[in-house]
């Protein structure tokens, strides 16, 4: 825990110092750390070297200034960069377009805060005690986004058990669908029980306690590896068994419905339409149209129940070669049943980073998780054809929400690649049920 503390102190004060001169030999000063120690430790606590973040934070503010009606020129000065040749040298390799043409696709820029809300070690071992566990137990952090960043409301302490901090409401259906999983066989994060009895804190912060699950997630190695085909099917098959006991206890959770066609059409394509002028994507009109049309006339016979709705391949564990549990519901909601298989196959691939022939194998692993999937599950004729609008619909989300999430910008650019290759792969897509 002192490295996030640490990394703390040092966002806070570049937070309130982005016009003025800061070095890392200054942020290393403050912390007692060497510059090279220091700057190892940022990056693999925010998922990103020290420059790199402190300069995207300043365009961040300057082009809240800029899209507010104040000169480029005055804005880049202020916020420590030379000329403003240099600046908008940062700003096109940031956002893809000139300062301009951002402002005419966006016409505004809401700066987004990115002052920790990491908890001290202090602060956490005060909130241990509200159970009934040994005290000394050691606190780490816990790694996100295949081990590149910090998560900032999650603690591994000791060997056995988890903390977590949220929202309530969340937290509590979490807790009620982690029971409701385990009573149809299911190993599940069920909540440790308070020293008064409750499955939270009665603070402000809602702190869960939950013990370890047996088994880890498949290393990405393995995921890619030459026995791919067999882990998707696996995967497929497992996500199948977890609707089953998802639509057993639906009626008492009462989960949330999304219309993911509503949320695609009205707030993910607009978005991704810019990008599509911001970045050069080269999508033409026509997919949009298509997709507008042709999924429309399938989405209503989709069949909707509770889902995990985040199937990503980091919340599934594997113990002795099959899976042996689900973690992370925090997103659960009632939607369409096709949308778990496509995005943990979307999943595994957003993580394809440094891994050999991913997207030549994605084709692959898509095919052998819906197969899984149909074993237990048997798909609908309207589901098998939807298959390549579903996994659409994910990459236009995924591109639109991480674009405009400072610290996910790499991401945003995978899913961008991503959402190309599969438009350009729609016809072996609409092949796998053919």
């Amino acid at each position: 825990m002192q490295n996030a503390d640490i990394i703390r102190a040092g966002i806070v004060y570049i937070e309130q110092n982005l016009k003025t001169d800061i070095t890392p030999e200054e942020l290393a000063r403050r912390a007692g750390y060497s510059v090279w120690h220091y700057q190892r430790l940022f990056a693999q606590v925010m998922g990103v070297p020290l420059a790199a973040y402190i300069n995207r934070r300043r365009l961040d503010r300057a082009l809240a200034e800029i899209c507010s009606n104040r000169k480029a020129i005055d804005a880049a000065m202020e916020y420590g960069f030379d000329s403003y040749a240099g600046f908008y040298k940062a700003f096109l390799r940031m956002y893809g377009c000139s300062p301009k043409k951002y402002l005419s696709l966006y016409g505004t820029h809401k700066p987004i805060s990115e002052v920790s809300t990491m908890f001290t070690e202090a602060e956490l071992r005060k909130v241990l005690n509200n159970w009934d566990i040994p005290q000394d137990l050691i606190i780490n952090d816990v790694k996100i986004m295949d081990g590149t960043k910090t998560a900032n409301n999650v603690w591994q302490v000791g060997r056995d058990y988890f903390l977590k901090t949220g929202d309530r409401a969340i937290l509590l259906r979490n807790a009620r669908v982690a029971k409701a999983m385990e009573a149809q066989g299911f190993t599940a994060a069920v909540p440790v029980p308070t020293k008064k009895g409750g499955d939270l804190t009665d603070d402000q912060n809602n702190f869960v306690l939950i013990r370890r699950l047996k088994g880890e997630p498949l290393h990405k190695a393995e995921r890619f590896g030459a026995d791919c085909g067999n882990f998707g099917f696996k995967y497929g098959r497992s996500i199948a068994r977890l609707h089953n006991a998802l639509a057993a206890v639906e009626a008492d959770i009462q989960p949330s419905e999304q219309n993911l066609y509503a949320h695609v059409t009205e707030w993910a394509i607009p978005n991704v339409q810019k990008q599509n002028i911001q970045w050069n994507m080269g999508i033409p009109d026509s997919f949009f149209e298509e997709y507008i049309r042709d999924f429309g006339m399938l989405f209503e016979k989709l069949p909707k129940q509770l889902i995990h709705r985040d199937p990503n391949p980091c919340n599934i564990l594997f113990s002795g070669g099959d899976v042996s549990g689900f973690i992370d519901f925090d997103l659960s909601e009632q939607n369409i049943r096709l949308w778990d298989p496509c995005y943990c196959a979307t999943g595994m691939l957003s993580e394809q980073r440094n891994v050999e022939n991913a997207y030549d194998k994605f084709l692959l692993i898509l095919d052998t998780i819906l197969h899984g999937y149909d074993s237990i599950n048997p798909l609908t004729a309207e589901e098998k054809k939807a298959v390549y609008y579903v996994i659409c619909s994910i990459q236009m989300i995924s591109v639109a929400y991480f674009e405009s999430v400072d610290e996910y910008k790499d991401l945003a650019r995978t899913n961008r690649e991503m959402l190309l290759y599969i438009i350009d792969h729609k016809t072996q897509i609409n092949k796998i049920f053919k």
